[in-house]
């Protein structure tokens, strides 16, 4: 892989974590763990993974809960480990979120098999060229925001910028750090209220009720996601 896949294990034990890590590490992926939900969430706002592996009994939020947290702000692959094997927890997961789940004790060559298929699942179409909303048109080869009747709207260098990140991620969460690192640099990383400025323009410009954002949300603590 030229750029390493990302996997996010969330489990309170000790043991699986570190064999987890240290065989996804070994097949060529790029590997954080979390000891329970809420540490996870906080996880994923950071370091945007590829795919995430969870138990569901983990203290504070548990399993059941993180998969739907995520699934609110989210489309990435969620696979569920749990020693807990009947139809109804399996039920209970796959409602909640999970993509797929795989009973204690496994078997890593399983394992490694379903977290390829899910993966594979998940590869983006590709990009493209425009997205089209009722109130707007962003053009990305163009670098240009069009209006219904084909007026432009002026967006600032930093503010496309803004802008395109967002789109680009489509229906995905990106955190405060991952925007303000791609747009500013990384020694910005903290400055969060640039943040919220140059996003208020933007709504002033492309939202139709600024009071109530339909496009550009705010995920609080967490990031921003484009919805079109």
């Amino acid at each position: 892989m030229d750029e390493k896949q990302r996997i996010l294990i969330v489990d309170d034990e000790p043991q699986i974590t570190r064999v987890l890590r240290r065989s996804l590490t070994s097949h060529g992926y790029e590997v954080r763990v979390a000891g329970e939900g809420l540490a996870a969430i906080q996880t994923f706002g950071d370091w945007p993974p590829d795919l995430v592996v969870t138990d569901l009994s983990m203290p504070g939020t548990d399993g059941l809960q993180l998969c739907r947290n995520l699934r609110a702000i989210s489309k990435t692959p969620i696979i569920v480990l749990s020693v807990r094997g009947e139809e109804k927890t399996k039920v209970e997961a796959l409602d909640a979120g999970a993509d797929d789940y795989v009973t204690k004790p496994f078997g890593m060559d399983e394992l490694l098999a379903r977290l390829r298929a899910s993966l594979r699942r998940a590869v983006p179409r590709a990009e493209p060229a425009t997205v089209t909303t009722p109130d707007f048109t962003i053009d990305l080869a163009a670098k240009r925001v069009s209006s219904a009747p084909g007026d432009d709207f002026r967006l600032t260098p930093t503010e496309w910028r803004f802008v395109e990140i967002l789109v680009r991620h489509r229906g995905q969460l990106v955190s405060q750090r991952q925007l303000l690192r791609e747009v500013w640099g990384p020694q910005f990383e903290t400055e969060t209220p640039y943040l919220r400025v140059h996003l208020t323009a933007i709504r002033r410009k492309l939202e139709p009720d600024t009071s109530k954002p339909r496009y550009f949300i705010t995920e609080p603590g967490m990031g921003y996601r484009f919805e079109g």
